[in-house]
């Protein structure tokens, strides 16, 4: 999304590396390209993570484009906070386009040249297209919320952190004041996301320690 802070600390970098480290032969074994999808609740890291997994893999000579789920949206993300303050039934899956998102993460793996995907702008409430090339590309890493439930995935990464863990960061970011009705609405996510927890191929903890699920 246009307009969006990321913020990449150490600690998202440091977990990037481990779970690069232990892809990195898998993905260059590969005879297509490779997808990763990083997932968790608002303000838990996604977008910090999925840069950072970009250049953990950039580093080992492996270039890799994100995708971000905010772009994904129904409609613009202002008309869309309205629309869940108008009917909170609104709040959920349906807000996003994940159909969408899915297509050009099996348009990634099928070996396209580029996708068209749409683009958020923040501040001007709006959503536009953008061209993205996959020339070259061997990895594509979807962040968001809802990215678990995509179907054309290698890789799930789940960062479980909730809420409450993540409201320093949120206030970081700045996208939003505090807001009771946020919150809310984060209640409700969680109860969505946190039942994604058990699709996840790599668990990113509370502390940001990494845990490889069957490993």
């Amino acid at each position: 999304m246009r307009g969006d802070v990321i913020l990449v600390g150490e600690e998202h970098r440091r977990a990037a590396s481990l779970i690069v480290d232990r892809l990195i032969d898998v993905v260059r074994a590969m005879d297509r390209r490779f997808t990763l999808t990083v997932a968790g609740e608002s303000g838990s890291g996604k977008s910090e993570t999925g840069q950072a997994l970009a250049d953990a893999f950039g580093e080992r000579g492996v270039l890799a484009v994100v995708l971000q789920q905010d772009d994904y949206y129904v409609i613009p993300p202002r008309s869309n906070d309205a629309a869940r303050r108008a009917n909170f039934c609104w709040v959920g899956t349906s807000e996003v386009r994940l159909d969408l998102l899915d297509e050009h993460l099996a348009m990634a793996q099928a070996g396209a040249a580029e996708i068209v995907k749409p683009l958020s702008v923040y501040d001007e409430n709006r959503i536009d297209e953008e061209v993205v090339s996959l020339e070259g590309v061997d990895v594509v890493i979807a962040e968001g919320v809802y990215t678990s439930l995509c179907d054309h995935v290698d890789r799930r990464v789940f960062i479980d952190r909730n809420r409450l863990e993540t409201l320093e960061h949120r206030m970081k970011r700045g996208r939003e004041d505090f807001d009771p009705f946020i919150e809310k609405v984060l209640v409700a996510e969680h109860e969505i996301i946190s039942q994604h927890r058990d699709r996840a191929d790599v668990i990113i903890t509370r502390d940001y320690d990494v845990e490889f699920v069957g490993a």
